[in-house]
């Protein structure tokens, strides 16, 4: 089966997406393995990532009927939905881009990344993103991230997607770099 982009149609998506997020979990996983196959961080409910789908699509990556990744796309004004990522959406809120602040800029936040084990290394982390760009290049120019920076395969995954770091910052769990791709 060839593997599709798309946008989550319906419970069963968001079920899926949040069975591979459980699945990639830091506290899930091995301190090896996260070295080498990356990990998320933040554990979404299905009430929060159902807000996240009907107010924008979250894009998914799908083999037939296996959801094999997802890129999880969250409007700024979604800041206060998830704790964990209060004090992100806080500091991106405050950071200037390409000399003007975010603030008065058209982005969104990319909530999480994440692509199956089983699909990695095939192009799929890039189509995600790709789908992300053609479904939201028409409302959004920026779309942004935190990555945390021992997240090295993500990291580098992001800057060859086109994701440049405009912000560096630790808190009580790690050291994140804050990234955004410029669709103009």
């Amino acid at each position: 089966m060839s593997v599709i982009f798309t946008s989550a149609q319906n419970d069963e998506d968001l079920r899926k997406v949040l069975e591979l997020q459980r699945q990639n979990l830091y506290k899930n996983t091995p301190s090896e393995y996260q070295q080498d196959q990356g990990f998320t961080t933040v554990e979404h409910s299905f009430e929060s990532i159902k807000k996240m789908n009907d107010a924008l699509p979250q894009i998914i990556a799908k083999d037939g009927d296996l959801l094999v990744g997802y890129a999880l796309v969250m409007p700024r004004t979604f800041g206060q939905l998830i704790p964990e990522l209060v004090p992100m959406f806080d500091i991106i809120s405050g950071l200037a881009y390409d000399e003007k602040p975010l603030s008065e800029q058209r982005y969104y936040v990319m909530g999480q990344i994440c692509v199956a084990q089983s699909h990695r290394g095939q192009g799929i982390f890039d189509g995600l993103y790709a789908e992300h760009k053609r479904q939201l290049s028409g409302e959004f120019d920026l779309c942004v991230t935190e990555i945390a920076v021992r997240n090295t395969r993500s990291t580098r995954a992001h800057e060859r997607v086109g994701f440049r770091t405009i912000h560096a910052h630790e808190d009580h769990i790690d050291l994140w770099n804050i990234v955004a791709w410029d669709w103009r």
